[in-house]
């Protein structure tokens, strides 16, 4: 089968293509024959030398795909040859073929196609895990999404207005705040505007209850400042470092909760309870057309390099995905 992947780390230009032998399923695991992969910034970097893939899984990058299910396990009973699916992966997307344990399949929502699929399990997983489960996002709450226009923040804008939460985001320019506002958010332009000012004039001088933070360091102190007493901050991402100096006094009076976590690494057990979350809460909304798969633009998988460029480049709104012939 043909595959990307990256012989040794550096630019885009370091993704290659090769032939590779085709996986088969194992006793608990689905082959699916790749119809389109998403692209996400771990696969970034990966390339870069900084993320390899877990033990055991695919050395290739590769975190999502959507396709057509080939072979299944002799344990699985959940999916069958020829249903259309889309998978969350610890690693092997970028591929004409890829396998992955039953418990991190989903069916392709109604209405959806393999594009539009392939852009979902990252995010859905993500976003959901995250606001969730870790920072117990409820109903009539407010949420401060940073990164608003990428492929994760343009679903957890959608998500949480769809569960009754009010949501802002930030955006790096003014068409950027524009698409944030499309999707239910009210957007702050970062670069123009102080988020710590502007959350505190939106709500009143109280702040947001949860933080969805993908920058890092750089942003800590200020998360925490535009935070409502027992707020909490959830970070996924540090692309502003991953060091920061903080006052634990002022975590302590106002009794914040700082939290995070990488979704990559987590145990099969795990991504099934929020495989079957997302089945039951956010697959209706995906087939009835409430929250709806953003994709930026499509790259062919040969053209993996040109797709990793577009998104270092900063101008995408939504998700990048590579389709396979």
């Amino acid at each position: 089968m043909l595959v990307i992947h990256v012989p040794l780390a550096g630019g885009p230009d370091a993704l290659q293509v090769a032939d590779w032998p085709m996986p088969a399923a194992g006793d608990d695991e689905v082959l699916i024959r790749v119809a389109a992969a998403g692209l996400n910034r771990a696969d970034i970097l990966q390339r870069r030398g900084h993320y390899p893939s877990p033990p055991g899984a695919p050395a290739n990058p590769g975190l999502e795909v959507a396709g057509v299910v080939e072979e299944v396990g002799a344990n699985v009973t959940d999916f069958k040859r020829g249903d259309l699916v889309c998978a969350l992966l610890q690693g092997g997307g970028y591929a004409e073929y890829c396998v992955v344990s039953a418990s991190q399949v989903l069916p392709v929502p109604a209405g959806l196609n393999m594009v539009e699929a392939a852009a979902l399990p990252e995010a859905c997983f993500t976003v959901w895990s995250n606001l969730y489960e870790f920072a117990r996002l409820r109903a009539g709450e407010s949420l401060l999404v940073h990164g608003g226009s990428s492929g994760i923040g343009s679903f957890a804008i959608q998500i949480a207005a769809a569960f009754g939460s009010t949501v802002y985001a930030t955006a790096g320019s003014d068409e950027k705040v524009r698409f944030c506002e499309t999707l239910g958010a009210r957007a702050i332009n970062y670069r123009t505007q102080d988020f710590v000012a502007a959350v505190a004039a939106l709500t009143q001088q109280r702040g947001v209850d949860v933080i969805l933070d993908m920058v890092g360091g750089s942003y800590l102190p200020r998360n925490l400042a535009a935070l409502a007493v027992e707020g909490r901050l959830v970070t996924i991402a540090t692309q502003g470092g991953s060091k920061a100096e903080i006052d634990l006094l002022q975590v302590m009076q106002r009794r914040l909760v700082i939290t995070g976590s990488a979704l990559r690494g987590r145990d099969t057990m795990f991504k099934r309870s929020i495989r079957d979350q997302l089945l039951q809460s956010v697959w209706p909304l995906l087939a009835n057309g409430t929250v709806r798969p953003i994709v930026d633009r499509t790259f062919s998988l040969t053209d993996a390099s040109a797709a990793h460029a577009w998104m270092e480049s900063g101008g995408h709104m939504g998700k990048i995905v590579l389709t396979v012939a």
